[in-house]
């Protein structure tokens, strides 16, 4: 018996199921639950203060605001299992807070936040390229000074190595794809805002770079449909899989993958 497809593709997906075929597998398909991490969660609290940040007017848009923001967006976050789930005691959580406050001050270094025109923020958006359905969620759309749209990416980590960023804008990429199918409108700007280590990543998409891409998403989904018909997800051992969440069921990593099994049709029989 073949496994389902996936009803669409992400960057995150692309992603995965190049890092991993079965960690993917175990992700989009199966829908194994995964443990919250201190750095994703962190992400997630850096990304809801911008934004409750770009809700204020220009000129309301100073640090002392975003630090309010930051606070505001930590009570909002206390009830989402991603936080809760990590069971911080009162020092980690101030040293979480900590970091999280750090990021927010060197926003603060990279751009003048009373000068961006944003137009959407967490945007998200779905579309379809030929019978795959892509969605995303951008950040922040904005216009420049020229009345072209700019879609930004917040990064809570630092910049990848030279040799590294092509394949990084690869992902903003795909939110240029969606501006296009959506609205009509190639971005005249995607840029990636690395808050870790303060540096931007910018890059002008062009025609030839949405059908590149249009191109590598149907080599996957095909390459996705040929593994779901074979049931044939290989997993790829690496460094990730120091941080992978899935480590229990694979058994590149000694774990168990009749597990996976046994989870889905748990929760199967819970759903009827």
């Amino acid at each position: 018996m073949a496994f389902q497809l996936p009803t669409t593709l992400s960057p995150s997906k692309v992603s995965s199921f190049k890092d991993c075929a079965l960690a993917f597998r175990f992700s989009a398909i199966d829908q194994l639950p995964e443990e919250p991490s201190i750095a994703a969660t962190r992400g997630t609290l850096v990304h809801l203060a911008l934004e409750h940040l770009f809700d204020r007017e220009p000129q309301d848009r100073g640090i002392a605001e975003a630090i309010a923001d930051l606070g505001r967006a930590l009570e909002e976050l206390r009830e989402d299992p991603d936080f809760s789930g990590l069971e911080l005691d009162e020092e980690a959580e101030a040293t979480f807070v900590a970091e999280a406050d750090r990021l927010v001050r060197r926003y603060f270094e990279i751009e003048d936040p009373s000068q961006v025109h944003p137009v959407g923020l967490e945007l998200k958006l779905e579309a379809r390229v030929d019978d795959i359905r892509i969605r995303g969620i951008i950040d922040r759309l904005e216009l420049n000074a020229d009345g072209g749209l700019v879609v930004t990416d917040y990064k809570t980590g630092k910049s990848p190595h030279t040799s590294h960023q092509q394949g990084r804008l690869g992902g903003v990429t795909f939110y240029a794809l969606l501006c296009q199918e959506l609205f009509g409108v190639l971005p005249a700007q995607v840029q990636l805002i690395y808050l870790g280590d303060g540096l931007t990543i910018t890059t002008e998409p062009t025609e030839q770079a949405i059908r590149a891409l249009k191109a590598k998403l149907r080599a996957l989904w095909q390459a996705i449909s040929l593994a779901c018909e074979k049931e044939d997800f290989r997993p790829r051992p690496g460094p990730l899989c120091n941080w992978c969440s899935f480590r229990a069921y694979c058994p590149a990593q000694g774990g168990d993958l009749s597990l996976v099994d046994a989870y889905v049709a748990e929760r199967t029989a819970a759903a009827s």
